[in-house]
């Protein structure tokens, strides 16, 4: 992994494993073993199995729920509905729009309608089995664009039944609306003879126009430990969970409304997370299990089967857009249109969020003088769709990456040169009116990403027929015939961190004592480890900015303040920030005790001193006291040291709900990926063989986890490229399951090459930028172009069918 200098200098130690090392992962070697303990792991004597009964229709009235037979089974320890949820019968990730238990009506297939507790998980089951329902089942509204614009279309929600929030445009089944616009269209009024009047204006001034309309298909997290957690009771009627989440806090805001209890009371821990991705961010059992073991005074485990799975979290927003670009002769571009249709589902989990970002981002990082754009987030009876790594900015970055090899081929230009001729770069402002203030090295990262060494031509290879190197691999499907090559690009523009006005911040603990004659310094957040290696950076910062090498990561809980979501791409920022923040607190009471036992020569200040090796040092290099002797040993009355330190980072602010302008992000993060493929162009079978990538990352962490989550980014967008997709038909989820809903294992997963600029950025941390998200977003429209190439289809879905490849109208 290649990597630039960065030209951001700190006074830092040289302590092992500090930052921009690659220490172990201390869970690293138990999971690999098989004996991490994971929240489906946990395990107490006496303790209950939940089960969650889920309705079979998309869409229905309930006319009456009857749990008596379910009581009579032997086992069962409660029965609940709607009616005994404690407090409020509604929560949400931002809008509290979705029954703890349905109560009235379920508009989607999977919800919950009533929870059992039993001594056995096969007695809980047949007690579910028992509980009679009685539906009166309704149509489905399952056409998101009319949803979106068709004010007739039946109500997902009724009027009235829902808090209003008209800083989003609600109205009807839309959760959002959000209109951008720029240049020519900004006085132009959104619908009408005015609008079309400019549009025809701007396309005579292009020489090229391109149009066409995309789709993203429904994708799933896919995470491989489904959603579990454990509820204990507690004496003071509260009650403690341990449960696999990306954001304790919000969970615990969430819950203790409606369990009725003040948030104090409802106490989280985080339990072993097997993976994560976003879907973690919204509720699935922790009210139901919470309920349930204060309802019976035992502790209550669940654990989602696979297929129960699938309807218990949320998934990509599938998203339909409808894209015209127009350029010059040279490939300047002269405007852009978007509109874009997010399929939330049936509750709004992050569909507000989500169109902030697809419309923000919707463009991409071009230079487009006028532009339009209409995005929609809407209700549906389909499955509910929420986070998922990318979040908004991997649909549109199909759509408008799309556009531009479109334009690419029209105009006869090398794809690459296209987007270097439209570029952004530091200074350059997005479609928002927002100012990019820190480096964005477009141009070159697509030269150095072009550059980068081909793989071999099939010709080439030691046995070119090899089943193993063609498409459709050892199934033999094919001996090479009809097998063509191509290669594509993909670049890809995401915010980092939360935006939109909300007050992103994470909190740290930092404890620096002596312990056995050696410093030792305990780091406590609330920031879930969901497998992103956060653990790890948190024990680097804290090496690095006190000098320590022995650091204690506590457990994660709400026992300390709210660390916020490990989404976003925004811990390493945030937390990091936070430790990092905690730890200055610590040295600086810690140089200020030295000072106070005249360990400090006069004159010397803050700026002057660091720790490193257990020791104070100057910038000079000589020691000048031990930890040990500064502090004692804590046993024996010696100084702790401790802080708990807020870091939050600069505002944002709500995009304008009429033009759509406004500083609405914290971080920009980029992603260049090149795709080379090899595909049968006769069966329709496809081998990526190469997906090479680089990246700006700001600076680099630690190398190892840095390459390992641009290595994952780019499968899980080669997953949606090219065969992962929910298919849902009249509201109904047709392959819940692994057996039908494929993701990429390591056989279809190609070699990466990966290139890394370290171009810090001044506002954040360390200049770090979040690296988890964007490469997710340029690896899909690179592969499905390097198969367009290939084949010379338009290929406008995602992900790629077969039949899209051999010309099959199916």
């Amino acid at each position: 992994m290649a990597a630039t200098t960065p030209t951001v200098t700190d006074l830092t130690s040289t302590t092992k494993d500090g930052v921009g090392a690659s220490p172990r992962r201390p869970d690293g070697t138990l999971k690999v073993t098989g004996e991490f303990a994971y929240s489906s792991d946990m395990w107490m004597e006496d303790m209950l199995w939940g089960a969650t009964l889920r309705s079979p229709h998309p869409h229905a009235n309930i006319l009456g729920i009857d749990v008596t037979e379910a009581l009579k089974v032997p086992g069962v320890h409660a029965v609940l509905t709607h009616e005994d949820v404690p407090g409020a019968k509604r929560y949400g990730l931002e809008y509290q729009d979705q029954p703890v238990l349905a109560f009235d009506k379920v508009r989607y297939k999977g919800e919950s309608v009533a929870i059992v507790a039993a001594d056995h998980p096969e007695t809980a089951r047949r007690a579910m089995e028992r509980i009679k329902v009685d539906y009166e089942v309704l149509a489905p509204v399952s056409d998101a664009r009319r949803a979106a614009l068709d004010p007739d279309y039946p109500l997902v929600h009724a009027r009235g039944e829902l808090p209003e929030h008209p800083e989003h445009n609600q109205s009807g089944n839309r959760v959002r609306y959000q209109p951008i616009r720029t240049g020519a269209f900004v006085d132009a009024s959104a619908v009408g003879e005015e609008r079309s009047a400019v549009l025809e204006r701007l396309r005579a001034e292009a020489d090229v126009v391109v149009s066409s309309d995309y789709e993203v298909g429904m994708q799933d997290q896919a995470f491989l430990g489904p959603e579990s957690g454990m509820a204990i009771p507690a004496e003071d009627g509260g009650v403690d969970l341990f449960v696999a989440t990306q954001w304790l806090h919000v969970d615990q805001r969430q819950i203790a409304p409606a369990l009725g209890l003040p948030q104090e009371k409802v106490r989280l821990t985080l339990a072993g997370v097997g993976g994560a991705f976003g879907a973690r961010e919204d509720l699935s059992m922790q009210i139901h299990a919470c309920m349930l073991a204060l309802r019976t005074g035992k502790p209550v485990k669940f654990v989602y089967n696979r297929e129960e799975s699938f309807y218990g979290h949320v998934h990509r927003h599938p998203a339909t857009m409808r894209y015209e670009h127009g350029a010059k002769a040279d490939g300047t571009l002269v405007y852009a249109t978007l509109e874009i249709i997010v399929d939330g589902g049936a509750y709004a989990s992050a569909t507000p969020a989500v169109v902030g970002v697809a419309s923000s981002l919707g463009i991409g990082p071009y230079e487009v003088p006028n532009v339009l754009v209409d995005a929609y987030g809407v209700y549906t009876t389909n499955p509910p769709c929420g986070a998922m790594r990318g979040f908004g900015a991997v649909q549109a970055c199909f759509g408008y990456e799309s556009q531009m090899d479109r334009l690419a081929e029209k105009l006869g230009m090398h794809p690459v040169d296209l987007r270097i001729k439209n570029a952004m770069a530091q200074g350059s402002r997005i479609i928002t009116g927002q100012e990019i203030d820190m480096p964005l090295p477009m141009a070159e990262m697509l030269e150095r990403c072009r550059d980068l060494p081909m793989p071999v031509e099939r010709t080439e290879l030691e046995d070119p027929a090899d089943q193993r190197t063609l498409p459709g691999g050892v199934a033999g499907t094919t001996r090479g015939e009809g097998v063509v090559r191509g290669v594509g690009y993909g670049v890809g523009l995401k915010n980092l961190c939360f935006s939109e006005g909300f007050d992103d911040y994470s909190t740290a603990r930092v404890r620096l004592e002596v312990v056995n004659g050696e410093p030792v310094v305990l780091v406590h957040t609330a920031a879930a480890e969901v497998g992103q290696g956060l653990v790890t950076v948190k024990g680097q910062i804290a090496r690095t900015e006190l000098g320590v090498e022995k650091v204690v990561i506590a457990p994660s809980d709400t026992q300390v303040g709210s660390a916020g979501s490990s989404s976003a791409s925004r811990q390493s920022y945030m937390t990091g920030g936070a430790v990092r923040t905690a730890c200055a607190s610590v040295r600086a009471e810690v140089f200020a005790l030295a000072r106070a036992q005249d360990l400090v020569p006069d004159g010397v200040e803050d700026t002057g001193l660091a720790l490193d090796g257990g020791k104070i040092v100057s910038v000079t290099g000589d020691v000048l006291a031990s930890l040990t002797d500064v502090l004692g040993e804590s046993a024996r009355g010696g100084t702790v040291v401790e802080h708990t330190r807020e870091y939050h980072h600069r505002p944002t602010e709500m995009i304008d709900p009429e033009l759509g302008q406004g500083d609405s992000h914290t971080q920009f993060g980029m992603c260049v990926h090149r795709a080379v493929v090899d595909v049968d162009v006769e069966l329709g079978l496809v081998k990526v063989v190469s997906l090479d990538a680089v990246q700006d990352v700001g600076r680099i962490l630690h190398p190892q986890q840095l390459a390992g989550q641009i290595q994952g980014a780019s499968t899980q967008g080669l997953g949606l490229a090219l065969m992962e997709e929910i298919q849902v038909e009249d509201s109904v989820i047709r392959n819940p399951s692994f057996t039908d809903y494929l993701i990429p294992t390591i056989l279809d997963t190609p070699p990466m090459r990966i290139d890394v600029l370290e171009r810090p950025d001044p506002h954040a941390p360390y200049g770090l930028r979040g690296a988890g998200e964007p490469p997710t977003l340029s690896s899909t429209p690179a592969v499905v172009a390097a198969v367009r190439d290939a084949t010379k289809r338009p290929l406008t879905h995602a992900p790629v069918r077969p039949e899209d490849i051999v010309g099959i109208d199916l």
